[in-house]
């Protein structure tokens, strides 16, 4: 092994996805006081005065969603370069080209990665934040917004996109555990793979990649992953 360090993509995903779970902690304790606020104008004091007041002003909301879509699109971002190098025989160190069955015949998980690095270059640019998008409106009386209607809709398109990009990841990945047998994963991996292989089948020639991925997908959105490994681990964190 002529390797003397590991890509960044393999070396920081735990940096990396720190700085994500930070940013989602942090996005949670803000979104949770706004819910809990009186946002309400005007305001009913509790001496039965009404006052104006600005509370009702989305800007903690509308940050708070910009930040946890700049963090969701950089963890979609680094997974797709981890896709890439199983993928890629001149830096996967023995996996076949596009870990395809019969590699120059079969495309393998070619097309996912392409599905990956596409949904990668959209979150791109819906990571560009929508609050500092401000316009003026209703004769310049309301003449800075928050923008967080906008924010909201794009976070969530990037978090479907994030989705999509890791069911890809697991797909690519537990192929190239089973294409390196007879060597054996850690437990908390094979769980991952175990659960994988219930709805999606395992190395075999071309077949249609689509409802493979799909599946790997629905398995994220029920949140079946972390339990499954856990079981076999104990708590992640």
């Amino acid at each position: 092994d002529d390797r003397v360090q590991d890509a960044y993509s393999i070396r920081c995903t735990p940096q990396v996805h720190g700085a994500a779970r930070d940013t989602l902690d942090f996005v949670a304790a803000a979104t949770d006081r706004e819910l809990g606020s009186a946002i309400d104008n005007p305001m009913v004091l509790p001496d039965g005065r009404v006052e104006s007041c600005g509370n009702f002003h989305g800007a903690p909301v509308a940050l708070a969603a910009d930040y946890l879509a700049i963090a969701a699109a950089e963890v979609g971002a680094i997974a797709e370069r981890r896709i890439d190098r199983l993928l890629d025989a001149g830096r996967s160190h023995g996996l076949p080209p596009f870990l395809a069955d019969d590699p120059g015949v079969d495309s393998g998980l070619m097309i996912g990665q392409y599905t990956a690095a596409a949904l990668c270059a959209e979150n791109r640019r819906l990571a560009a934040p929508a609050s500092v998008d401000s316009l003026p409106t209703s004769a310049m009386q309301e003449d800075h917004v928050s923008m967080g209607w906008g924010a909201a809709r794009k976070l969530r398109r990037v978090i479907a996109n994030l989705r999509r990009i890791l069911a890809v990841e697991w797909v690519a990945a537990a192929r190239g555990i089973e294409l390196r047998a007879p060597l054996q994963p850690a437990a908390g991996t094979a769980a991952a793979v175990g659960l994988l292989r219930t709805r999606v089948p395992g190395p075999g020639p071309d077949r249609w990649l689509s409802p493979e991925l799909a599946a790997a997908e629905e398995m994220l959105m029920d949140e079946a992953l972390v339990p499954a490994v856990e079981a076999a681990t104990g708590p992640l964190v």
